[in-house]
């Protein structure tokens, strides 16, 4: 890898590229692409090749990149003197485009080296499940080569894959939809089980039920699970280790306003990409919408003000009702989301991905309802789906999902 690094820097030096230069990487092989330019100063953005021509149009023009770069770099055995320091910028990272269309975001090296840290060391090889392109699973790559640890790259997520991988890696960096679903793998076949050699998973979102958790400490028992809360903005914000509740990273600064969450962070980006102009951000606080509250010391995120559903005078947190379907036999993965009602202002409907047919579905997802969720939370509208749109680092791209459902596009069927 540090040899095909040394060789993208030398490469991106013989076209000019230099400190202060942004570099847009559209290959499979985009990390050594990334130290290679940041070898030489540059900031590069990944691109996701999951992108609708509209999106990587207008993502391309918001970064106004000095070079695109395709293919895989040579490897040298003579290294080149790295450029820039801590202030530099690093990476161009986009939101997620769960909530709308991706903004192009600017990090410095510091602002990554400094999240690495927060979230410590741990053993290898790591196992990175998803694309690059993702800045949850380029984080993920980036941290374990931090550790000094190998990585082990797949090029996108596939449940099979990730635990046939993971007979021989010692930590995974993935999201709560991937865990649950790693663990019905491993709950269908024992020899699986008993190969898995993972002992740390790091999972980057808030909200891991507690059945998810039950069933991760019976499966893989020698397994710590470290959960962590941040956003694109911020980057790491909370970190929770041993089921201990979500604890603000030091230095972080944390208030709630009408129970949407403010952020002064020393982690967050420094500037926003439009049209090719780097707008800077202002310092201090800040906010990308997220409520939550706190459990003594624990923060508790309840989800984006996008993510919650308004029916009947209730305001419904989408992910909170994600978390307890999630838990269901043959459930793959479920959105939720609101559609328009006369009465109620929205019915609280559930879109869910199952792989199989599993019988008397509808009825076993109603009452993992009722056992978890107040009568007003609970789902009215019941679809299902064999896949749902997702996002580059395997969240449901729940805007995506809700504008089709409006306009008829979603193939979907009633379910029950």
């Amino acid at each position: 890898m540090l040899k095909r690094a040394h060789g993208a820097a030398r490469w991106l030096a013989a076209r000019g590229i230099g400190e202060d230069a942004r570099v847009a990487v559209d290959a499979p092989d985009a990390l050594a692409w990334l130290l290679g330019a940041d070898l030489v100063g540059a900031a590069t953005l990944v691109v996701e090749p999951g992108w609708a021509e509209r999106e990587r149009a207008a993502v391309l023009a918001d970064v106004a990149p000095d070079l695109v770069v395709s293919g895989s770099p040579d490897p040298v055995s003579e290294g080149v003197t790295p450029a820039g320091d801590g202030r530099t910028w690093f990476l161009l990272p986009t939101t997620s485009g769960s909530s709308g269309r991706p903004k192009v975001l600017a990090r410095t090296r510091d602002s990554w080296l400094d999240s690495f840290a927060a979230l410590g060391r741990m053993d290898g090889p790591v196992l990175v499940p998803g694309p690059l392109s993702s800045s949850l699973f380029l984080f993920g790559a980036l941290h374990a080569l931090w550790c000094g640890q190998d990585v082990r790259l797949l090029p996108r997520w596939s449940p099979a894959a990730a635990v046939e991988a993971a007979r021989h890696a010692t930590s995974v960096h993935l999201v709560p939809a991937m865990l649950t679903s790693l663990l019905a793998v491993l709950d269908r076949h024992p020899e699986a089980r008993r190969d898995c050699a993972l002992r740390t998973i790091v999972c980057g979102g808030a909200h891991i039920g507690q059945a998810t958790r039950t069933r991760l400490a019976e499966l893989l028992p020698d397994a710590e699970l470290v959960a962590y809360y941040g956003s694109a903005e911020h980057s790491l914000i909370a970190v929770d280790r041993g089921g201990a509740g979500l604890r603000p990273v030091d230095g972080v600064g944390l208030d709630i306003r009408d129970g949407i969450l403010w952020v002064d962070s020393p982690l967050a980006h420094s500037a926003r990409l439009i049209d090719g102009v780097a707008h800077d951000v202002h310092k201090g606080w800040s906010t990308v919408g997220d409520r939550v509250s706190f459990d003594g010391d624990a923060l508790v995120v309840h989800g984006r003000a996008a993510a919650m559903v308004s029916s009947g005078g209730k305001l419904v947190s989408a992910e909170e009702v994600e978390t307890v379907l999630r838990t269901v036999p043959g459930v793959s993965d479920v959105l939720v989301v609101g559609t328009p009602h006369r009465t109620l202002g929205s019915l609280v409907t559930a879109i869910v991905e199952t792989s199989s047919e599993t019988p008397n579905l509808v009825r076993e997802l109603r009452t993992a309802a009722r056992g978890g969720l107040e009568s007003g939370k609970r789902p009215r509208k019941w679809l299902a789906v064999r896949e749902l749109p997702r996002t580059a680092s395997g969240k449901p791209a729940r805007a995506t999902v809700a504008a089709m459902l409006l306009d008829g596009t979603l193939t979907a069927e009633p379910l029950g």
